[in-house]
């Protein structure tokens, strides 16, 4: 109970403190090891998507004060959600809590794949032109709004204890940053890690090029979800060095490393772009 209340009282404390030394510490691992050398300049790329992360930062501040944790208190009071009409023992209710608000992530990320409508918004994260920790954190603020919404919608169904909810985010934060980063483990090591836990190899042939590979690996944190539904892809087809990052349309760093070109990206419909090569593209419905 006491450790409860303690996670609960000092969220967003736990949440900053993980969110800026996990950050901290992937950074530094970019900068000694790094897996790839980038294509865009560091300070051109890095300064708009963290402006994109203080922009997403205010609009969840305004529209929802409370964030996921308010509503599962909300939840809790009212004895709505599966955990609650079970009386489900705390310490397996917050475990399940965890494990299938993951499952819910992973099935959101598959929609927005797969639906044209919420594809636009999520092109901001994969138009990214490099891969580093600041992807992890790179997407449209419509699109937070909605993953905010999904996630409401799923703490109103399971009813998780409020602690859980505080754990999954710190967790989807912290690997989503870990899994992004411009690292590689050593390869026996990797092959035993992402057994358990979605490692940077695993999740960076998901922002490959090729589109086969790009609807794979949806996992961000638990990587079990696509080995069990046939979406998981071991290695990128021209191998992590090889590989190319990105979306073929959006080749221009004015769409993908400037902060107005990629707040307009989920807009862009059938329309010509010039890339920085001076080659033309037509963006398509994926």
């Amino acid at each position: 109970m006491e450790f409860e209340k303690f996670i609960i009282t000092n969220e967003t404390l736990l949440r900053l403190s993980f969110f800026f030394g996990l950050f901290a510490v992937m950074a530094l691992w970019e900068l000694i090891a790094p897996c790839r050398k980038l294509q865009v300049s560091k300070p051109l790329r890095w300064s708009s998507n963290v402006a994109l992360v203080v922009v997403n930062s205010i609009v969840i501040r305004i529209l929802f004060p409370t964030a996921a944790v308010g509503v599962a208190l909300f939840v809790a009071q009212r004895g709505w959600g599966l955990f609650n009409y079970l009386d489900a023992a705390p310490v397996v209710a917050i475990i399940l809590s965890v494990v299938l608000l993951d499952l819910a992530i992973w099935m959101q990320h598959v929609a927005v794949h797969y639906i044209p409508l919420l594809w636009r918004l999520h092109r901001v994260h994969h138009a990214d032109l490099d891969f580093d920790v600041t992807t992890g954190a790179r997407f449209h603020p419509l699109e937070i709004i909605f993953s905010m919404l999904v996630k409401f919608a799923v703490i109103i169904l399971l009813g998780p204890p409020a602690v859980a909810v505080v754990i999954f985010e710190i967790i989807l934060n912290a690997t989503s940053m870990f899994n992004h980063s411009n690292v590689q483990l050593p390869a026996r090591l990797d092959k035993i890690v992402r057994w358990f836990m979605v490692t940077p190899d695993m999740h960076r042939v998901h922002h490959s090029i090729i589109r086969a590979e790009t609807n794979s690996n949806f996992g961000f944190n638990l990587p079990w979800w696509d080995r069990l539904f046939g979406t998981y892809r071991a290695q990128p087809q021209a191998g992590h060095l090889g590989m190319q990052i990105g979306i073929p349309e959006f080749s221009d760093p004015k769409w993908c490393s400037k902060l107005p070109g990629m707040l307009w990206i989920p807009f862009i419909s059938s329309r010509e772009i010039t890339d920085n090569r001076g080659h033309q593209h037509v963006v398509q419905e994926k």
